[in-house]
């Protein structure tokens, strides 16, 4: 007490505090954190990043500028090689660049330092007060197959660019970088591979060597797609990343199906994503003359497709659980000919199951089918070809924990779900820790012009993910 007494030593101590308030407030209006914050933190005692209360002093100030954002989806989907309401955007087609400058145009207005890897993934960064730690990210994709809607992975995309709008608005700092990801080609529309950004980034070496060879249906390469577009101007190989290279990452997903519409669920939080698997089948008979060929004579490919069709749906029903399903999407037929026995057929066949080994077990129930009616039906069975067979992701508890958290702190009423459908965010964990929100949407419609979530949902998914955002950033 005596030395506080001083009046030397108590001008200097009051100057001390003096100067820590005005280093504080200079700080609390800086965009980047001050090279000495840590060195003032350690001396003073006192933080001044910001502090965890935040989450719950600003609820009242995260507002989303909703018609913007659904006008924002609108002109999106004008992007489009057909008419509204459907949309058609193909990986590296005019109409796919000019939505990537659409989007990373939006990006620099939400203040994102803006960069592309090799194949086309784009990223929008937000720099935190401790931009050496790993990032927490979000995003989805913008392509869209064939005829499909205007919400599929775009509400991902550009409620990610709101989302971050929200926090800088509201005034939040993350002490993690924010950072969104655009997906290049979630839909496997041109090259018959789904997921290929995430797919590469998550380290695919099987993916890489395949890419070499990949055409599409009119034999244009893959890369000569790729420089078409401004892009694989670098190895594809840049494009991978290694385990930990995020710190988490958070999905905002319509649904694509009607359980949250149909009980009334505003947000879902979901804790896996079901693993797909694609199989190839071709089978190879003699064909013939519709009306010369007795039918005891005949080694139709045709039928024997069609078999194998319905065994597909038979093997699924077996294993006696909903999460098992089956899909045979594409079977094609030649000659083609009304008037001539099919001598050729071709089968693409999709199944999936949350649990690995039980649709394992499916698969291997329809090749032992397809050896099968091979030999009863005469046919040679040609190839049976396991395209991929990805492993199951689960959502991690963490992220789980945020998801559900902003949920509450919004009083969104919520569910733990499966997604039945894969998206990036399958790839994205086996790089970091992983989660998705969903949103309802009408009737579950997706992947046609129906395709349709209210502005009032896309608000709520766009809160509940600025807030998770915020709450793993800080972290």
């Amino acid at each position: 007490m005596g030395l506080l007494r001083s009046p030397s030593l108590s001008l200097l101590f009051l100057l001390l505090l003096l100067f820590l308030a005005l280093v504080s407030a200079v700080l609390g209006h800086a965009g980047e954190e001050d090279p000495t914050i840590r060195t003032m933190e350690e001396f003073s005692g006192y933080p001044f990043r910001e502090p965890p209360s935040w989450v719950a002093d600003s609820l009242p100030s995260l507002s989303v500028e909703s018609e913007n954002l659904q006008k924002q989806i609108d002109e999106l989907a004008s992007f489009s090689d057909t008419p509204a309401p459907s949309v058609t955007r193909v990986l590296y087609t005019d109409k796919d660049v000019m939505a990537r400058r659409y989007v990373k145009n939006l990006m620099g207005l939400a203040g994102l330092s803006v960069r592309e890897d090799a194949v086309g993934n784009i990223f929008g960064r937000w720099d935190g007060l401790e931009p050496e730690l790993p990032a927490i990210a979000t995003g989805s994709h913008m392509d869209a197959i064939p005829y499909s809607g205007k919400y599929d992975g775009v509400v991902g995309v550009l409620g990610a660019i709101e989302a971050i709008n929200v926090l800088r608005r509201s005034g939040f700092k993350p002490k993690r970088s924010l950072e969104i990801i655009v997906f290049t080609s979630e839909e496997p529309t041109r090259f018959g591979i789904g997921c290929l950004g995430s797919r590469l980034m998550s380290g695919s070496k099987a993916l890489l060597k395949a890419l070499e060879t990949t055409v599409d249906s009119q034999n244009i390469t893959f890369l000569d797609a790729a420089k078409y577009a401004g892009y694989a101007q670098d190895s594809v190989e840049s494009v991978f990343l290694k385990k930990g290279a995020y710190a988490g990452f958070v999905e905002l997903h319509i649904e694509q199906g009607p359980i949250l519409e149909e009980e009334g669920v505003s947000i879902g939080i979901v804790t896996a994503i079901a693993a797909p698997a694609s199989i190839t089948v071709d089978f190879e008979g003699s064909g013939g003359h519709a009306g010369a060929v007795l039918m005891p004579n005949r080694n139709d490919a045709g039928l024997a497709a069609a078999e194998l069709a319905l065994a597909v749906e038979k093997h699924v029903l077996e294993s006696g659980s909903i999460d098992t399903v089956g899909t045979v999407g594409i079977l094609q037929l030649h000659p083609g000919a009304i008037n001539s026995i099919p001598s050729k057929s071709h089968l693409e066949i999709d199944t999936r199951d949350i649990d690995e080994e039980r649709r394992n077990v499916v698969m291997e129930k329809i090749r032992q089918s397809a050896i099968r009616i091979a030999k009863d039906r005469g046919v040679k069975l040609a190839e049976f070809k396991i395209v991929n067979q990805d492993p199951p992701a689960l959502s991690d508890e963490s992220v789980i924990r945020a998801m559900e958290s902003a949920s509450k702190d919004l009083k969104l009423s919520h569910k733990l779900m499966i997604s039945r459908a894969y998206h990036d965010s399958l790839f994205m964990a086996r790089v970091s820790p992983m989660g998705m929100i969903f949103i309802p949407c009408y009737k579950g419609y997706s992947h046609k012009p129906e395709e349709y979530s209210s502005v009032q949902d896309i608000t709520n998914g766009v809160k509940v993910l600025a807030l998770t955002l915020a709450k793993l950033s800080l972290k």
